[in-house]
């Protein structure tokens, strides 16, 4: 019979996956949140326009909606621009580490023997600038646990691939 131990775990000296240097998305990536943007943008400026132009109780708000516009424009501008900056990943050994955000930053981390499925998913845009999001799932949910954009079309297929592989593995284990 095994006796039962619980040894306390040093948790100071782990490992930081913060030391861990993470891959940044790819720099085409930047063109997707510049159209997103921009669309977002046209929209709402048409919008603002035609409420303006057609509702005459609101001509006297004509220059503070140009200023709220441009103020929300550059806001957006600046916190896309940080979060495409603090993106990142990395496949270890172990576990995918994803990391993202612009005013909180928040990284998930998923062990390989968590992971149930990958996808691979390309856009309009992103089919065109040669890019992919690789989507992964963990049980239990209907969404993806991380999702990964801007990364090279080839490159996410490799990654699909170590992910499968590693699905595979993991299932003749338990077998």
């Amino acid at each position: 019979m095994e006796q039962f131990t619980n040894e306390k775990i040093d948790t100071i000296s782990l490992p930081k996956f913060e030391d861990t240097v993470l891959s940044p998305l790819n720099i085409n990536y930047k063109k997707i949140i510049y159209f997103n943007l921009g669309l977002t943008f046209l929209i709402l400026a048409t919008i603002i326009g035609v409420v303006l132009y057609f509702i005459e109780e609101s001509r006297a708000y004509v220059i503070p909606a140009i200023l709220a516009y441009v103020v929300l424009l550059l806001f957006s501008i600046a916190i896309n621009l940080i979060s495409f900056r603090n993106r990142g990943f990395a496949f270890r050994d172990h576990d995918v580490i994803y990391k993202s955000g612009a005013i909180v930053l928040e990284t998930t981390i998923i062990p390989y023997n968590r992971v149930q499925h990958v996808t691979l998913h390309e856009g309009f845009i992103s089919r065109k600038l040669g890019l992919a999001t690789i989507e992964i799932f963990t049980a239990g949910g209907i969404n993806s646990d991380i999702k990964v954009p801007g990364v090279e079309k080839e490159h996410a297929e490799k990654i699909k691939q170590l992910l499968v592989g590693k699905i595979l593995k993991q299932n003749t284990i338990n077998e």
